[in-house]
């Protein structure tokens, strides 16, 4: 991304500290939240947590997409009913 001016390197480089110093930062664009800046120490501690099934169904909206789910390679086995 390319940036106009002065101004906006230095209030970018605000954000980053005020990131390292106090923690994610949320950006708005016309009321909206649409990212989050953090630093890169949060960031490998949230993509280094492993969720149990319980904590992911039980997360306020949870993304099934995530989920790692491989089906057997092994053929299906006959049971009786």
């Amino acid at each position: 991304m390319a940036w106009q001016s002065q101004e906006e390197k230095r209030r970018f480089s605000r954000l980053v500290q005020r990131a390292v110093d106090e923690g994610p930062q949320v950006v708005t664009r016309r009321g909206e939240e649409v990212v989050v800046v953090l630093s890169v120490a949060e960031y490998r501690r949230l993509a280094a947590r492993k969720l149990s099934l319980a904590e992911f169904l039980l997360a306020d909206g949870p993304d099934f997409g995530l989920l790692e789910i491989e089906r057997s390679k092994e053929p299906a086995r006959e049971i009786e009913l």
